[in-house]
């Protein structure tokens, strides 16, 4: 259980660490529409992985042991959520769909991260 506790701590810190580092940088290079693009995108998809994150939790405590309709139900009302606040960032021009895109990907970015990292310490392991 420790691996899987280390990879969901190192995932959960480094959402946060792209998400500022994409959205500084893309405010210093790019323009307005792109860098919004990327910062609504990676918060959106940041903060969604941590009400996740949140909703399991509380599911699996032995004391709150929670349906899965229950859980499913959140999970559902978030993505709606989700694709409604998307719709209306791309319909209404605010952002640039490519900046988008790239913040989207912040928390597929730090589990492959996460992943390199865990594969990395396994090789090195063994290699001693």
């Amino acid at each position: 259980m420790e691996i899987q506790q280390r990879i969901l701590k190192f995932v959960t810190r480094s959402n946060w660490v792209l998400f500022c580092v994409t959205s500084l940088a893309g405010f210093v290079l790019l323009p307005v529409d792109f860098a919004l693009g990327i910062m609504c995108g990676g918060l959106l998809v940041t903060v969604n992985f941590h009400m996740l994150s949140r909703t399991l939790k509380k599911a699996f405590t032995p004391s709150h042991l929670a349906s899965h309709h229950v859980v499913l139900v959140k999970y559902y009302l978030r993505f709606i959520a989700s694709g409604v606040i998307l719709f209306f960032l791309i319909s209404g021009h605010y952002v640039h769909p490519l900046g988008l895109f790239i913040g989207l990907s912040v928390v597929v970015s730090s589990i492959v991260l996460a992943t390199i990292c865990e594969v990395k310490k396994l090789f090195f392991k063994e290699a001693l």
